[in-house]
């Protein structure tokens, strides 16, 4: 794995131990995953590698709790209810962070941001699509990621 001076490289999308294993294998420095089972969950905790679990309901965030988890990513943000069903899932849970993903956009960053238990946001603007076959245009995400680095907590 090539060293970019300052980056924390982590895998995401991962579903199972078996893809936890590997990504842990090829480096990786942290695990995010689209939802919380307790197998994959158990194996993250047992495997001592930082790990973000989607959730989008209190039991989601109870069972990451069991795990002695608290840090967690609402997903899919846009279409679990958005910022008021953060707001209203973060008020039981007030020791618990989270990162929404899923539909949040530059102009709705801000937003989420603003929240206190929002510790960061996730979004695919910052790299847009890409046509099949084509390569990233890395201009257009320098300059994603450098308005996504400027935005301001709400």
């Amino acid at each position: 794995m090539r060293s970019v001076e300052g980056a924390i490289v982590g895998a995401g999308t991962v579903t199972d131990p078996e893809t936890l294993k590997a990504s842990i294998d090829a480096g990786a420095e942290f695990i995010v995953s689209p939802g919380l089972t307790d197998r994959l969950g158990s194996a993250a905790v047992s495997a001592g590698i930082p790990y973000l679990p989607g959730i989008a309901n209190a039991g989601d965030i109870m069972r990451g709790l069991d795990l002695g988890l608290t840090h967690f990513k609402f997903f899919p943000a846009a279409t679990s209810g958005g910022l008021p069903a953060l707001k209203a899932l973060a008020a039981p849970f007030h020791q618990c962070q989270f990162c929404p993903t899923g539909g949040i956009t530059l102009d709705s960053a801000s937003d989420w941001l603003g929240f206190g238990p929002v510790l960061c946001v996730g979004g695919s603007w910052v790299v847009g699509q890409v046509a099949s076959g084509g390569a990233p245009d890395a201009l257009a995400i320098e300059a994603a990621a450098r308005a996504a680095a400027a935005l301001e907590r709400g």
